[in-house]
C-alpha cells in the first residue's frame, strides 16, 4: 500500500473551494444569480456549486467545433437512498429525458439516476419536476454526503434487508443538507411535499454529543464548510457485498439477533476509490473494520465519524481530502480515538461476520411473502430505446400499466418488485415485445458482470471511452478466451474513462482505466466478490494491442490455475512477476497448437505512423492491417 504523505494541513492555504463555500451563502450564490441569466452556462465558481444541487455543467464533445462555444449541457443526478424510485418519479423522470434530455436515463453505479443533454433554460423546470413528483437532486454531488446505497433486494421474509432500507433513508435524511437554497432557487421557495422524517433521526440531527454539531449555522452537522471532499456511505446485511462496502467511506453492517430483530451495525470506515494518474500518493484503499455500535447509538457514531472528517479531513489539497487519507495517516486506532471522543464512549468490539459474496439478483425470484421481483439487467446502465430494443419504452409500459416500485441496483440494474404471481406473464409479454430478456443465464456472463462508466463524449474528466468502447472490448475478450479454449471462463471486468473510478474498476478482476486516448491502465488481481483490490499491471495498454497483450496471461491461466479457481484469484496468488516472466517467453499458438514464431520486419517511420493512424481508425492490430495488404500484394503478384 502506498503511503500518503502526511500534511502539515494547519500551515497551507485553504483549497480555493473552500473560499467558494464560505462565500455562497449556504449554496446560494452565484446559482440563484446566475440561474435567471439568459446564458447557455454558469460561471466556474457556480459551477461548483451546482454540483451540491445535483447538477454538472458538461460540454458535449462530439459536437465541438473548432472556434466555436463549448456545447454546454448539464447533466442531472438524482438521489435515491437504497436505490428506491417511486412509480410517479419514474415516469416523470421518463417523460423529462424525452422533452429536455438526449432520450435516455442512466442508472448509476449508486443507486440513483442520471439524465444527460439539459439546457441551462431547462434545468428549473427539470430540477422542480423531480421534486414536485417524490424526488430530489440534492446532495447527488458535491462535498456532502451522497446517495446511501443498500442491497436493492426486497426479500420480505429476510428483516435484516428490510432494516437496510430503513437506515439508509433514514441516514440520507440525518445526512441531508439543510439549506434552504435548494427549494429557493429550484421552485421559488416552495418546500416540497415529502414523507414525514424519523422523529429520532431529526432528534439526532440537533443533539451536540461532544462537539458533533455547529450551533446557530443553517448547517448543524456540516456547517459553512460542509465536508473537505464528498463522503459515500451504504447500509449492507451480513454476506452481502452488492454494494462494494469496501469502497465506501462508511458502511455500516446490519446486526441482528437469533430472533432476527435489529441490535446494532458494524462499521467499515476509510474505503474509497478515486485517484491521480502519476501521483503515487493517491490511491484506491480498503475500508478497515473500525468495531461495533448498538442500534440506538447509530446516528452519534454516525455524526462522530462525520464530524471527524469534516474537522479534520484536508482542506488545502483536494487530491488528499478523502475520509481514506485521514484514516491511511492517523492508522486505524487513532482514528477510533478521535471518533470515541465525538461519540462520548468507546466503540464496541466488531461482531463476527460471514464472507461477503457478490449478488445482481437478476431474473425471476420469491420475494418470500408470495409476490415476486424481477431485475432486469441494463447494459451498462443506459435505459435507451434502439432500433427493435426498445427498454425505455417496455420499462414505461410495465410502470403504467402494474404500477410497481422500482429500485435501482449499485451495478447499474433495475429491480421490479411485489409483483403479483399472476402478473408474471404479462410483464414477461411487454419485454418479449420489445426485445428485452428477462433470463439471466442467456446473457453473456462478461456483459452480465462489467460496468462501465459515461465518458466519452460528456464527462469532462475522461481522457477515453468507457460507456461507448466495453461491449467492443468484452466481445474481444469472450472471442479470445474461446480461441484459447476457455469458452466457459467469465470475471468480473470493469471500465472506466479517467481514474477517478466512478464503476469501481480497481475491485474488478480485469480493470480498464482511462489512461490516454484510446489507452488505458490495466488492474489484475481483483476478487470475484470485490473483496480485494485489483493492482496496477501495465500503465497504458492501447485497445488495439488487447488481444496479443492478454493471450499470454490467460494461456497461464488456463495452464496454472488450480481448480474452479477465478481469474483474480490466480493472478492474485501467482503474481505479477511470475505472469511477466511467462509472457515474455510466450510463444502464440496456432489453430493446431503449434507454435508459432515471431517474425519482425522494420518499417520506415512514416509507413509506421500511416499504418497505426488507418490501425486504430478501423479498430484493427497493426498486425492484421499488414497481413491482409501482404496477402492482396502476393496474390497480385501470382
Amino acid at each position: 500500500m502506498v503511503k500518503s504523505a502526511p500534511s502539515p494541513i494547519t500551515n497551507r492555504k485553504p483549497s480555493k473551494l473552500e473560499g467558494i463555500k464560505e462565500n455562497s451563502n449556504f449554496l446560494r450564490e452565484p446559482v440563484a444569480t446566475e440561474i435567471l441569466q439568459d446564458t447557455t452556462h454558469f460561471t466556474e465558481n457556480a459551477v461548483q456549486l451546482l454540483k451540491y444541487h445535483g447538477s454538472y455543467q458538461q460540454d458535449n464533445r462530439d459536437n465541438r467545433t473548432k472556434g466555436q462555444e463549448k456545447d454546454y449541457q448539464f447533466m442531472l443526478r438524482t438521489k435515491n437512498p437504497g436505490g428506491l424510485v417511486p412509480q410517479q418519479l419514474y415516469l416523470a423522470l421518463d417523460k423529462l429525458a424525452d422533452e429536455y434530455g438526449n432520450h435516455t436515463l442512466r442508472v448509476t453505479t449508486r443507486q440513483g439516476f442520471q439524465m444527460h443533454g439539459i439546457l441551462k433554460k431547462n434545468l428549473k423546470t427539470a430540477i422542480a419536476t423531480i421534486v414536485k413528483n417524490l424526488g430530489t437532486t440534492l446532495g447527488a454531488c458535491g462535498d456532502i454526503n451522497r446517495n446511501v446505497m443498500a442491497p436493492p433486494a426486497p426479500f420480505k421474509n429476510r428483516p435484516e434487508y428490510q432494516y437496510a432500507w430503513e437506515y439508509a433513508q433514514n441516514i440520507a435524511d440525518l445526512l441531508s443538507a439543510q439549506t434552504g437554497a435548494y427549494y429557493e432557487i429550484w421552485l421559488d421557495g416552495e418546500k416540497a411535499i415529502s414523507a414525514e422524517e424519523d422523529p429520532e433521526v431529526k432528534a439526532a440531527r440537533q443533539r451536540n454529543g461532544n462537539g458533533t454539531i455547529i450551533h446557530n449555522n443553517e448547517e448543524p452537522i456540516y456547517g459553512t464548510y460542509y465536508m473537505p471532499r464528498k463522503f459515500k456511505i451504504c447500509v449492507t446485511v451480513p454476506g452481502d457485498n452488492s454494494v462494494d462496502l469496501y469502497s465506501q467511506d462508511l458502511t455500516l453492517v446490519v446486526i441482528t439477533n437469533k430472533k432476527k430483530q435489529l441490535e446494532g451495525f458494524n462499521i467499515f470506515a476509510g474505503g474509497g476509490l478515486g485517484r491521480t494518474h502519476g501521483k503515487e500518493e493517491t490511491f484506491a484503499r480498503l475500508a478497515d473494520q473500525i468495531g461495533y455500535v448498538a442500534k440506538d447509538d447509530v446516528y452519534d457514531v454516525v455524526k462522530a465519524i462525520v464530524a471527524t472528517q469534516r474537522d479534520y479531513g484536508d482542506r488545502t489539497d483536494r487530491r488528499h481530502a478523502r475520509l481514506k487519507y485521514l484514516i491511511n495517516d492517523w492508522g486505524v486506532d487513532k482514528f477510533r480515538t478521535q471518533v470515541e471522543e465525538y461519540f462520548g464512549k468507546p466503540v464496541e468490539a466488531f461482531k463476527p461476520l460471514p464472507e461477503f459474496k457478490y449478488h445482481d439478483f437478476l431474473g425471476w425470484n420469491e420475494q418470500g411473502d408470495g409476490k415476486l421481483f424481477l431485475g432486469i439487467s441494463i447494459d451498462n446502465g443506459r435505459i435507451k430505446d434502439e432500433g427493435s430494443f426498445q427498454l425505455k419504452t417496455a420499462l414505461r409500459e410495465i410502470v403504467e400499466q402494474f404500477n410497481l416500485p422500482i429500485r435501482l441496483t449499485p451495478n447499474h440494474n433495475l429491480i421490479f418488485y411485489d409483483i403479483e404471481p399472476d402478473s408474471k406473464e404479462a410483464i414477461q409479454e411487454i419485454l418479449s415485445r420489445h426485445g428485452v430478456g428477462d433470463d439471466p443465464t442467456k446473457i453473456e456472463p462478461l456483459v452480465r458482470y462489467a460496468m462501465a462508466c459515461p465518458a466519452l463524449p460528456t464527462c469532462g474528466l475522461a481522457v477515453t471511452e468507457s460507456e461507448r468502447a466495453i461491449p467492443g472490448i468484452l466481445e474481444r475478450i469472450r472471442t479470445l478466451l474461446d480461441k484459447l479454449g476457455l469458452q466457459k471462463e467469465h470475471f468480473v471486468v470493469r471500465m472506466t474513462g479517467c481514474p477517478n473510478g466512478c464503476a469501481r474498476p480497481y475491485l474488478a478482476e480485469l480493470g480498464f482505466v482511462g489512461s490516454a486516448p484510446e489507452s488505458y491502465q490495466l488492474w489484475l488481481g481483483g476478487s470475484p466478490n470485490q473483496t480485494r483490490l485489483a493492482q496496477p499491471y501495465i500503465e497504458k495498454l492501447h485497445h488495439n494491442d488487447l488481444e496479443t497483450f492478454l493471450e499470454p496471461i490467460f494461456v497461464y491461466f488456463k495452464k496454472s490455475r488450480k481448480s474452479k479457481e477465478s481469474f483474480g484469484d490466480f493472478c492474485d496468488r501467482v503474481g505479477f512477476d511470475t505472469i511477466r516472466e511467462f509472457a515474455a517467453t510466450y510463444e502464440p499458438q496456432t489453430a493446431n497448437g503449434a507454435n508459432k514464431s515471431r517474425h519482425r520486419v522494420n518499417l520506415k517511420e512514416e509507413v509506421y505512423s500511416k499504418l497505426k493512424e488507418v490501425a486504430e481508425s478501423q479498430g484493427k492490430p497493426m498486425t492484421q492491417l499488414v497481413t491482409e495488404a501482404l496477402e492482396v500484394y502476393f496474390q497480385n503478384l501470382s
